[in-house]
């Protein structure tokens, strides 16, 4: 036998090795997908508890209504009906108000505990998308699908406010992997999957409501459609629809039936919303907040609708760095021939279907944050294809990055010496009927209001330049490209926060609450309705008489017996005004001249004002 002659080998031996080999890659892989997965985490933490538990300071609106309310339910024991101010509020489901009034009962009431849950179902989110990604198309297209979902804008911008539409994608992510897992010819355990999809589904409800069952059903229900298992027994068969009826209505219904009987009438279907008329919770739940609000019948119209245009093509933005990869998505298979193409299937049914039903309804710049894992994941495929739209992608964001750091550049030397005091609110322009649109703040902005924001501007600059240049040194890397790219959106997204700080003042009212702490004792009246100064009502655990402010999400409760006397006219506020006892009022800026022609110009002190927003008293201190 030769040197170069083969050595024979035993049977039972060269198994061994074999077994041994693939034993060995397959750790190699495993320690590689849970590097990926906590590299996905720690970029998401670093994002989003970084804003969790730092300055601004929670918003009026909305942001201080849903934390006001958690509290409310933690203080009463009431965890059916959310109130507010003493009234019933009754529009929207219960398990954003639970989980934030559970973080306040673990950690105290704090503006960080009231953001701590939605922030951590932001961070769970990416994991999932990223492990959603690695079932489907392995670990490098894993990790890119939760790369693009955590650095984008819109999951960014649209988790800045205490909202549940974040906490419903999540549920809405593992309703559809579940689902996919379930119809998957590899998958053994179907019932745990099928179980898991109505678990989802139900959960959703509490969040959103119908369209968290609406979602996932209609996105399924186009994807059977279009891979012809419609009428498959044995996909019904894996599904268990019945079943899975059966563990969504155990979820949901002890709160609806709890809601209805305790705040009757328990059945109406009046298909009319006008005001000053009370038809319980059901009907308010139901037929107003799903099915009117839908056909854009509902009353109090206290919303805006995004033109169908824009709501459509603005994702262009909300994806952004990733966005530029989309036509890199589009040349990908979507043929279900594989898991890898019947994840693509199911992720286009699922966000053409949710952007296919908001394209008939009214709209608000959110409400597709539900397509955003969807979205991702093609793009996350997409990207470890190394097609060459990629490449042309990285290198239009390149350009656009160039192109930013110049405007930028421009507008810090036109405000170089443009003075900047007091707070913003001094350099805006106030647009308050594009306010019911969740970015109608953005349309305030002038050239001056940027002497304010030199300092994130400056930071948001660097940013882009570094990502500019980051591009064009790790050309044509694009693994490297795309770290590049998240590293400068982690930079930007910092700056952003900073701005943030500086408007606190224009958006919340944290000046004025803690001047009313340290004033003396004394009765709280609000000018408008209970949202324009929600923070302060937040942070000083107060009620308020609203003076005029028998509108908007409050009215409807107003109506309801037993409901709190809290609204007030003119002829009110000149009584209690003139009366002996001190009184507090919280008024806007454009509103001084209506109270001094009101109540005399003399009877009203100024204990603060900050962001264009004043707390008054009708007694010197």
């Amino acid at each position: 036998m030769g040197f170069d002659d083969p050595v024979p080998v035993d049977e039972e031996v060269e198994d061994s090795i074999a077994v041994d080999t693939a034993r060995v890659q397959s750790s190699a892989a495993t320690r590689n997908s849970s590097k990926s997965d906590l590299m996905v985490v720690l970029i998401a933490a670093v994002i989003f508890l970084g804003c969790a538990f730092s300055p601004p300071h929670l918003m009026d609106a909305v942001d201080a209504v849903q934390a006001q309310i958690a509290r409310n339910m933690l203080q009463s024991g009431d965890w059916v009906t959310a109130r507010l101010n003493g009234i019933a509020y009754l529009e929207k489901s219960p398990l954003n108000y639970w989980l934030i009034a559970a973080s306040f009962s673990l950690f105290g009431v704090h503006d960080w505990a009231g953001r701590l849950p939605l922030v951590l179902m932001v961070v769970c989110l990416c994991w999932v998308t990223a492990r959603f990604g690695r079932w489907a198309f392995g670990s490098d297209a894993g990790f890119y699908s939760g790369l693009v979902l955590s650095t984008c804008i819109g999951l960014f911008l649209f988790t800045r406010i205490l909202i549940p539409d974040a906490t419903l994608t999540l549920t809405l992510t593992m309703a559809m992997w579940f689902f996919l897992r379930t119809l998957d010819p590899g998958e053994r355990n179907t019932r745990l999957w099928a179980m898991l999809f109505a678990v989802f589904v139900g959960v959703g409800f509490l969040l959103k409501g119908l369209i968290a069952i609406v979602f996932p059903a209609g996105a399924a229900f186009v994807y059977m459609a279009v891979t012809r298992q419609l009428f498959s027994a044995e996909a019904w068969r894996r599904l268990r629809p019945f079943w899975g009826a059966g563990i969504v209505i155990v979820i949901t219904a002890p709160w609806v039936i709890l809601a209805t009987l305790r705040n009757p009438p328990i059945f109406d279907f009046t298909f009319r919303s006008v005001p000053g008329q009370y038809h319980g919770f059901f009907w308010f739940y139901f037929m107003n907040e799903h099915v009117l609000r839908f056909l854009n019948l509902r009353y109090p119209r206290d919303y805006n609708t995004v033109p169908r245009f824009l709501f459509w093509t603005l994702h262009l933005v909300w994806l952004m760095p990733w966005s530029f990869y989309f036509p890199a998505a589009a040349r990908l298979s979507y043929t279900a021939v594989d898991r890898a193409g019947r994840t693509r299937l199911l992720a286009l049914c699922w966000a053409g279907f949710v952007m296919a039903f908001f394209s008939f309804s009214t709209t608000q710049e959110y409400y597709s944050l539900p397509i955003y894992p969807a979205l991702a994941l093609l793009v996350g495929s997409a990207m470890s294809a190394e097609h060459v739209w990629i490449k042309r992608g990285t290198r239009a964001w390149g350009i656009l990055l160039l192109l930013a750091a110049l405007v930028i550049g421009i507008i810090l030397w036109k405000v170089r010496t443009l003075p900047a005091p007091g707070d913003i609110s001094a350099a805006l322009n106030q647009h308050p009927e594009l306010y019911t649109l969740s970015l109608g703040h953005m349309g305030d902005l002038t050239l001056p209001s940027f002497a304010y924001l030199r300092l994130p501007l400056f930071i948001a600059g660097v940013a882009v330049l570094m990502g500019a240049i980051g591009i064009a040194r790790c050309w044509p890397n694009q693994r490297r490209c795309f770290f590049v790219m998240a590293a400068a959106m982690i930079l930007f997204f910092h700056a952003a926060r900073l701005a943030m700080i500086v408007f606190d003042p224009y958006l919340g009212s944290k000046p004025l609450a803690d001047a009313l702490t340290n004033a003396p004792p004394g009765k709280l009246i609000e000018a408008d309705a209970y949202y324009a100064f929600s923070s302060i009502l937040f942070y000083t655990n107060r009620q308020a008489l609203l003076w005029n402010g028998r509108k908007d999400n409050l009215e409807y409760g107003s109506y309801a017996p037993g409901a709190a006397q809290v609204f007030i006219g003119d002829s009110d506020l000149q009584a209690l005004w003139r009366s002996a006892d001190r009184y507090y009022l919280l008024a806007n800026h454009e509103d001084l001249p209506r109270i001094h022609q009101l109540i005399g110009a003399s009877t009203v002190q100024v204990v603060a004002a900050s962001g264009g927003k004043y707390l008054l008293t009708n007694r010197r201190s």
